[in-house]
């Protein structure tokens, strides 16, 4: 069965985003089909994908290897997401459809409760959850595959943060989705870009080192990942 590059693509990204293989790393197709269990073809045409999003590129005399971000790269990526994420809500407000509605509602109630339970880590995920829900409903493929290229990018080469005061985060993310089912771009134009630039506080540049125990659980857990999702095909 010939195994999506696309499947081999998320699991090598996976794995350069939780700092599984260290920025300027060489990735040989051959190191990277034994360790998805995939032939070379998925594996090359996965490189060529991830060096057009940046994060792979190709040396002289080398090949493949992780690319390394400068710091202007990375404040640039936040700069790019202030622009982008509002554009979304703008969108979201003219084409969602009821069904994003619902999503985004049901989020709000979760991450409202367990701010007030403090369980940061469903928080983070719910969060993550919500704004690709809310790109989703911008009704442009285009531009929420841009604001998920971000999101991974910056997880990257961010440690990201629990905002101080999450309940009011979480408000923030209510007024959103209210918003949005008025049909009110323009309010959930400046709602959103207010709250981008209230998360950009709780960025810090991630420095390359050592692995961190829960990231190297997850590249465990994923490691099988590429097998286990062609095998549901």
């Amino acid at each position: 069965m010939r195994i999506p590059a696309h499947s081999v693509c998320t699991a090598i990204r996976d794995d350069i985003v939780s700092g599984q293989f260290e920025r300027g790393g060489r990735l040989t197709e051959e190191q990277l089909a034994r360790r998805y269990g995939v032939s070379r073809v998925p594996v090359r045409e996965a490189l060529r994908t991830l060096e057009s999003e940046g994060f792979v590129t190709t040396r002289r005399h080398v090949g493949a290897c992780v690319a390394e971000p400068t710091e202007q790269e990375a404040a640039d990526l936040l700069e790019v997401r202030l622009l982008l994420e509002p554009l979304g809500a703008a969108r979201a407000a003219q084409r969602r459809t009821e069904a994003h509605l619902k999503v985004l509602r049901g989020l709000v109630r979760l991450g409202q409760e367990r701010a007030r339970r403090g369980q940061g880590e469903d928080l983070r995920a719910l969060g993550a959850w919500f704004h690709e829900t809310l790109a989703q409903a911008s009704g442009s493929p285009a531009l929420s595959a841009l604001l998920t290229q971000l999101r991974h990018k910056i997880a990257w080469m961010y440690v990201v943060e629990q905002p101080s005061h999450p309940v009011e985060s979480w408000a923030e993310h209510g007024a959103i989705v209210d918003a949005v089912a008025r049909g009110d771009g323009e309010r959930a134009r400046a709602l959103t870009a207010l709250h981008a630039e209230r998360t950009v506080a709780v960025h810090r540049l991630r420095r390359p080192g050592r692995v961190p125990d829960r990231a190297r659980e997850k590249v465990r857990a994923s490691q099988h990942a590429v097998n286990i999702a062609s095998a549901q095909h």
